[in-house]
């Protein structure tokens, strides 16, 4: 460590204090922001923009947002606990996509905006009401790591042309659905009277190919007609607010207005970039390179060349990163964890970002078959926000950096003033990133490692510019201290809460809030624990500690002709020091800061400082509204917990989730009470007795598909680029879009002297992890287990231990699950068989091939299935699916009532369904998350697949024989936790050893809240449907 021997040296470091003040002085160019002007796009003038920031209603505002998709999280009442999470944390904005497959999910041109979690009016009305801004990203394609880049499926049969193109029949494909978002979106945009907060429009996403060639400028025609189109379409049906588009990655540089010099078209007003600088996986190699720990990329200079009069716009950045079927269990918290908040996220800002959006800040679930084909059902992201919607570290990391942000009004116009490593600190092993308002002549100091793979402790000193001098700080504390990865932000001449202004400070600002009544102000500023800090606060005159930090914190006051600094050792807790000039000021460590709160008063984006409180104490604090002499606070309490409270003077009670406690006054005047934990015990039932019955009939000889549930897979063309066996057997062409399906394939064994059908070959293409089953006459014949890295396999499959069928038909049955679409281009790749070929001993074709073939998937799945709430993204082409065995109301009375559990399994090949019923009885006035886990019953035989059912909902795909992945966590909602709920689980054995696994019901969390998971969502639960027999 370096720190110890730059202690040390401190007093030889003195005469260089003194040759650095002589010889390095300050250039500072004189900017006051006039070569940048203040632009819009002529269809309303309440959303601007220039260089710098957005402006909305003519005031600048920095943008610190987070990505959800209310489509991974199937309840619309749970998208409010979500929303009050993400404005908790300090952030302005919440951004979405909507999912075209998800709202549009057969080809007859309806469009669902209001059923269940299709209804986007509910999600925006919420978002509303909480008080967030809205970027709202329709696509059509959103890529998400979802099938076909959330596109319908039925667009991917090649009968559209090619995909995000200008091609007519594309064309009229989106319009429906494109037509329907921008009307929907409309009346909630912020320029509407009464309407909304929706500020931005993206169209489509991860786009860059308005260039043939970028760097020459040379345009591509289509591309630029399709984005015309797409604006045209979101202008034409009332959107308004700005569109904007997000590039993946700095080559594209596509749609900007300033680097299309050269009249290309299709332009939006933002121009966006994302960035995923850690893999956007788990898995490094999914990324093409092994990412340098804590590397930086240059975005700065990215966006003076690409779009230098428009705010450096981050539409994406990442929040976390998602874990693919071959990741590590559990996935990769710890690599996105605080330390990459921290560090990154201030990064961005010192780069001059001010338009700032997390993906994700809440991640969801891969409910039923959404996923792309990499991503099993978890897209829990290692967000924020976790999968279950609990909170931890990182949240409270992000809401250090929201807070701030929220309250920095001058970070949103800044000029880059310098970088460099000595010209700032007396350490070489650091660098230094000055920012400077043109306007108010605040300044932001970034500090970072020179080599950011580097944790080493650093000591140093750092020279500031402010109002009253240049000074090496700290000056009365001792040096201060960078180790680990993190990046330090200290402030120069940050003015507060009108005539205040912080000369600077070596602890971080965290918030402020103003009372209102007497002209109080509290500052809060935090230091990572047991580290030192200064500050110097300009135009007081005398100072003193009310309230010492744990550990007996060591407090100094030193007058200066302007003001007071105070040296503040190794602190510890949370200190308390008044000033005469009506400010105060606490002092927390990153702990204490972790649990600091300013919920808003108000139901305003913008969260003015004066319509705010500051809680200190609870696991969270939702929101807060103040009546008469009394705050009412809204939040979880996880423990018992000393919760503190400043804000108007005139307030003396504390009411929490709608009880009074008592309440008493500090001697600085805050408000504190004791605030209990959960008291209500919560009892988990153990799941069963269970039901079950056979799931795979369709593998005997016997079995019938004349029925509704089969199509006759007869196309001898097709639409498609890729060729196969024919017939066709490409499960998208008859209508089956997802999940597993089912092909039956006739031929008959004719006696001959020279040829005997000796097997099969089989090539089958269904997406990575992919897996299947063949059984001819009933027997077992092969399966492929999958893979996590093969989208496609082929067997040769031998029928040597199969007695074939003289003179009648032979039935082979080939089952296999569709684990989604590629993305981009590769959405058009075909699902299904893509060979199949009867194998004979002279090794020359038979003379007679399959005579006729038929394939089973959701039901009603040509029509758009029989379940409009959950779609066909839900279920695929199981017995138990088509016949809504997974359903609540289905009459399960006819199984047998001493039917084996999952845990006793069943032994040889086929597919088995397990149901019982759950009753739950959960209290009211709690938050509570659950989840089903999945665990093999010893190592060996793990060929078998598992399908989790809730409540109709498929909500877990376990694959032990290909992921880690086991726990599903199942919202609320999904589940009922009032009632009775149906729990199922479909096996797959995919060998002849069969297959059993425990499955349990386990607790992930449980805090009294004034959010109740508790509520009516019935109509979320559709039930079983009598037509469904006629799918048998």
């Amino acid at each position: 460590m370096r720190l110890f021997s730059t202690l040390q040296a401190w007093p030889s470091f003195l005469p260089l204090l003194l040759h650095l003040l002589v010889c390095d002085a300050f250039i500072v160019a004189a900017q006051n922001g006039s070569a940048w002007q203040i632009q819009g796009n002529g269809l309303q003038n309440v959303v601007q923009w220039d260089h710098y920031s957005l402006l909305i209603n003519g005031e600048r505002i920095f943008l610190l947002g987070g990505e959800m998709h209310p489509f991974r999280l199937p309840v619309p009442e749970l998208w409010e606990d979500v929303l009050e999470k993400i404005k908790a944390m300090g952030m302005r904005m919440v951004s979405i996509y909507t999912h075209w497959g998800f709202h549009a999910p057969t080809a007859n041109r309806k469009v669902d905006f209001q059923s269940g979690a299709h209804n986007i009016t509910r999600f925006l009305e919420m978002a509303r009401d909480v008080g967030l801004y809205v970027l709202v990203r329709p696509g059509p394609y959103i890529n998400g790591e979802l099938s076909a880049g959330g596109m319908p499926l039925w667009v991917t049969t090649g009968a559209y042309g090619d995909l995000r193109s200008n091609g007519s029949a594309f064309t009229e494909a989106w319009t429906p659905y494109m037509d329907g978002m921008a009307q929907l979106v409309r009346p909630f945009q912020i320029t509407e009277e009464g309407g909304g907060t929706v500020i931005m429009y993206q169209i489509e996403n991860e786009y860059a190919n308005q260039w043939r060639n970028a760097n020459n400028k040379i345009p591509n025609p289509q591309s630029i007609s399709y984005m015309e189109k797409l604006e045209a379409k979101a202008k034409r049906n009332g959107i308004v607010v700005p569109l904007a588009h997000n590039a993946a990655g700095q080559t594209g540089k596509a749609w900007s207005t300033d680097y299309d010099t050269v009249g290309a078209g299709g332009n939006v007003d933002l121009y966006g970039l994302d960035s995923y600088p850690q893999c956007w996986s788990c898995v490094l190699a999914n990324c093409g390179t092994n990412n340098a720990p804590f590397a930086v990329l240059n975005y700065h200079d990215h966006f003076q060349e690409v779009a230098p009069n428009q705010p450096p716009f981050m539409p994406e950045f990442q929040g976390g990163a998602m874990n693919p079927w071959d990741g590590p269990a559990g996935g990769c918290r710890d690599k996105t964890g605080p330390e990459f908040v921290n560090f990154y996220y201030r990064d961005d800002i010192a780069q001059g970002v001010t338009i700032l959006n997390l993906y994700m800040i809440y991640g969801g679930t891969n409910w039923g078959w959404l996923a792309a084909p990499f991503v099993p059902t978890s897209y829990d992201y290692s967000a924020a926000i976790a999968e279950d919607r609990s909170i931890g570290a990182k949240y409270y990391e992000v809401k250090l950096l929201g807070l701030f942000t929220r309250v920095a009004d001058e970070l949103a116009k800044t000029e880059r003033i310098g970088v460099g490593t000595t010209r700032y600190t007396n350490n070489s092993a650091l660098w230094t990133t000055e920012l400077r308002n043109p306007e108010t002549g605040a300044a932001f100091y970034f500090v970072r490692h020179v080599d950011t793979s580097s944790a080493e402790a650093e000591a140093f000193v750092l020279k500031v510019k402010t109002s009253v001098g240049e000074f090496y700080v700290p000056q009365i504390s001792g040096p201060a201290v960078l180790s680990g990865y993190e990046v330090r932000v200290w402030v120069a001449d940050f003015h507060f809460a009108g005539n205040n202004t912080l000369v600077y400070s070596t602890a971080e600002v965290l918030t402020y809030v103003s009372d209102g009544t007497d002209g109080k102000t509290t500052l809060v500023l935090w230091v990572p624990d047991g580290l030192s800090a200064e500050f110097y606060l300009l135009g007081a005159r005398e100072g003193k500690a009310v309230a010492n930090g744990a550990g007996s914190t060591a407090i100094t006051f030193d007058k200066r002709d302007k003001g007071v600094v105070v040296g503040v050792w190794r602190h510890h807790g949370m200190s308390v020091m008044e000033f005469d000039n009506n400010v105060r000021v606490v002092l927390a460590d990153r702990s204490m800061a972790y649990k600091t709160w300013v919920p808003a008063l108000t139901k305003d984006p913008r969260v003015p400082v004066n319509q705010t409180a500051l809680v200190i104490g609870p696991y969270l604090v939702r929101s807060a509204t103040v009546r008469g002499d009394t705050i009412f606070i809204k939040g979880d309490p996880n423990a018992t917990t000393t919760i503190e409270v400043f804000t108007l003077s005139a307030v003396s009670k504390i009411q929490c989730n709608g009880k009074e406690f008592p309440t008493s006054r500090t001697a600085y005047g805050s408000l504190q009470a004791r605030i209990p934990g959960p008291t209500s015990e919560i009892r988990i039932p153990e799941l069963g007795p269970w039901k079950s019955h056979d799931s795979l009939p369709e593998r005997e000889p016997s079995y019938s598909d004349s029925g509704l549930a089969w199509v006759a897979a007869n196309h001898t063309t097709t639409s498609s680029k890729t060729k196969g066996t024919v017939p066709y057997l490409f499960a998208d062409e008859y209508g089956f879009h997802a999940g597993i399906r089912l092909w039956r394939g006739y031929f008959q064994s004719v006696p001959s002297n020279t040829t005997t059908v000796t097997g099969v070959f089989l090539h089958v293409q269904a997406g990575s992890a992919h897996g299947w089953s063949t059984f001819l006459n009933g027997k077992l014949i092969g399966s492929w287990l999958g893979f996590a890295s093969q989208t496609a396999s082929n067997m040769t499959l031998s029928f040597a231990n199969i007695t074939l069928r003289k003179n009648e038909s032979n039935v082979l049955l080939v089952m296999h699950d569709d684990t989604g679409h590629d993305q981009q281009s590769g959405a058009t790749n075909v699902r299904g068989i893509l060979n199949a070929t009867l194998l004979t001993s002279s090794g020359v074709e038979p003379p007679l091939k399959f005579s006729s073939w038929r394939v089973a998937g959701t039901a009603g799945g040509p029509s758009g299935g029989l379940d409009p709430l959950r779609t066909y993204y839900n279920e695929g082409g199981l017995t138990a699916e088509r016949l809504g065995w997974h359903l609540p109301g289905f009459d399960d009375l006819a199984w047998a009532t001493a039917s084996q559990s999952p845990s006793e399994g069943f032994s040889g090949a086929g597919v088995r369904f397990y149901r019982t019923i759950l009753p739950l009885d959960l209290p009211r006035d709690m938050d509570i998350s659950l989840a089903f886990q999945f665990t093999p019953i010893g190592t060996a035989g793990l060929g078998y697949r598992a399908y989790l059912y809730v409540n109709g909902y498929q909500f877990g795909r376990y694959y032990p024989s290909v992921a880690s992945e086991n726990m599903f966590p199942v919202p609320a909602g999904v589940l009922d936790y009032g009632g009775d709920n149906v729990v199922g689980v479909a096996l797959w054995a995919q060998t002849e050893a069969g297959a059993k696994v425990d499955v349990d019901l386990v607790l992930q969390y449980a805090v009294e809240s004034s959010f109740s998971s508790r509520f009516e969502g019935s109509y979320l639960r559709p039930g079983w449907d009598p037509r469904r027999l006629a799918y048998a």
